[in-house]
């Protein structure tokens, strides 16, 4: 039976839209587009299937344990997740390449510098994809990455303890219509970025994995060359979650994915 949570779709304007980061030079000081907060039914597919394929829907979920137990800034610890994040992919998606080049660690708090995002989004648009292939492997590089292929692809792990309030959820991605998309720019003190923001339609179908552990890992698409799915996605208000005794802790990787066909 479908749960219910709160998401907040993006609204479409005639006008360009963006979130604005470190306004005025202070750490997590956001400035936000309108958003539209909507109750939408979700699968738990801890308990309902939903047959899901990362060739046709672009989302896997695994087991995936770790070595690491602290991903504080005062760990030395992003070079040996990387080596376990290349491995996964490899292993996983018959990746040859794996670049991992971000990492963001969320605490759903009101004082940390980066909460879970609550808006429905895709991380990349076209535009911000191809920039982002350049600012990570040069000019020359990305020529060849696009004359085969490549993706972008996010690898969510919980952070210390289970999630037991706003879990990841996503879209099922064949029951998002191309007009539902749309634009986001993104600004930041030295660089800007697009994104794609997603408009409420009720044919949406969400899901996502309840009581996920650090073992557990959610790879999914934010951008392929050849078509695969990207997936809309957001934290969820669940309805009914009383406030944690512990805030939701997560990482999320993004990588750049270079394929052997």
């Amino acid at each position: 039976m479908p749960m219910t949570a709160t998401v907040n779709y993006h609204v479409k304007r005639h006008t360009a839209q963006a979130f604005r980061f470190d306004v005025d030079g202070i750490p997590g000081n956001l400035i936000a587009p309108e958003l539209l907060p909507t109750r939408v039914a979700v699968t738990d597919l801890r308990t309902q299937s939903l047959n899901l394929n990362f060739e046709t829907d672009g989302i896997l979920f695994a087991e995936a344990p770790t070595a690491i137990a602290d991903f504080s800034t005062a760990s030395d610890w992003e070079e040996r997740y990387n080596v376990e994040m290349e491995s996964l992919l490899r292993d996983r998606l018959g990746a040859r390449e794996v670049i991992v080049f971000d990492h963001t660690v969320r605490v759903d708090d009101p004082d940390a510098i980066r909460q879970p995002a609550r808006n429905v989004h895709n991380d990349y648009s076209q535009q911000g994809a191809q920039q982002r292939l350049e600012d990570i492997v040069g000019q020359q590089r990305a020529r060849e990455f696009r004359a085969g292929h490549f993706a972008f692809v996010n690898v969510w792990r919980p952070v210390a303890q289970t999630i037991r309030t706003s879990p990841l959820g996503f879209i099922y991605p064949q029951t998002v219509q191309p007009e539902d998309w749309m634009k986001i720019e993104l600004v930041y003190p030295d660089r800007r970025g697009q994104i794609l923001g997603v408009a409420a339609n009720p044919a949406h179908q969400w899901f996502f994995r309840s009581n996920m552990t650090p073992d557990e890992v959610a790879i999914f698409n934010i951008y392929d060359n050849r078509d695969r799915p990207y997936l809309a996605h957001s934290a969820l208000d669940m309805e009914g979650d009383t406030a944690p005794t512990s805030p939701r802790k997560s990482i999320e990787s993004r990588t750049l994915v270079r394929y052997g066909d």
